[in-house]
């Protein structure tokens, strides 16, 4: 029998919407998303250079700032400057930040406490699993304190996986780390996307990293997008010349 991977379809209905997305800081735009969904069940891979509009895009999909003008609908609920989403579904939605801010506390308090704020009793069982999962089982009681980078990052990719999130927003979770723990986030994100059907959306400068992780690949420029498509077609034949220039390795600025 054919062992050959399958290709995940693309064709799933969105959880997020996104119509005429603006966003400003003090009269200046630095987002302009025309339109964009965003499907269940994929990783959307957001590439372009430093400070085209990824992350703030990514602060909005978590609600954590609303658009000056715009939408967003998740799960069918709108957002926008005058609409808020409910708490139950804001819920749905964790951020993985690129400078983790972890608890003066043990790296089991760490991932224990977003349970503990929803009300969560039995806890033990679903944090000693997810702390196996990242390969943090055996430093439990270690002060996070004390922790190298990486182990820092698996402690905050543990702490929003422990919550089974709907959608998972990542914003270079692998900055800055060595070569080893780069391997063991992206089989933990990989994991997370194909054995619970979670929503990825990865912020990233690797290219590599897109490639290696997106079902689709969306090129920001200066708060504008220029370019989605499936991640094979964005990296072997780009219709945009500024992606082609981008995936090449050129200056696009």
């Amino acid at each position: 029998m054919n062992s050959a991977p399958s290709v995940k379809p693309l064709d799933q209905d969105p959880i997020y919407q996104l119509h005429g997305l603006v966003k400003e800081y003090t009269g200046r735009c630095v987002l302009d998303v025309e339109s964009l969904d965003v499907r269940r069940g994929e990783v959307l891979g957001l590439v372009g250079p430093s400070g085209s509009g990824k992350s703030t895009l990514l602060r909005l999909l978590n609600f954590l700032e609303a658009p000056t003008r715009g939408e967003i609908s998740f799960a069918g609920q709108p957002f926008s400057s005058t609409k808020q989403i409910p708490l139950e579904l804001r819920r749905r939605v964790t951020t993985v930040f690129q400078r983790p801010m972890l608890l003066e506390r043990t790296v089991w308090e760490n991932v224990v406490f977003g349970l503990r704020l929803r009300g969560v009793r039995n806890t033990h069982q679903p944090v000693q699993e997810v702390l196996k999962e990242v390969g943090l089982d055996q430093m439990a009681r270690q002060r996070a304190r004390n922790l190298s980078g990486g182990e820092a990052q698996r402690v905050a990719l543990a702490r929003a996986m422990v919550l089974k999130p709907d959608v998972l927003l990542l914003d270079e979770p692998t900055a800055n780390l060595d070569p080893y723990n780069v391997a063991l986030i992206e089989n933990i994100i990989k994991r997370l996307n194909q054995e619970q059907a979670a929503t990825l959306v990865l912020v990233t400068h690797n290219v590599f990293q897109a490639h290696r992780l997106a079902d689709r690949v969306v090129f920001i420029l200066e708060g504008k997008i220029v370019e989605v498509a499936r991640t094979e077609d964005f990296f072997t034949s780009p219709q945009d010349p500024r992606t082609r220039a981008f995936v090449e390795g050129k200056m696009v600025y």
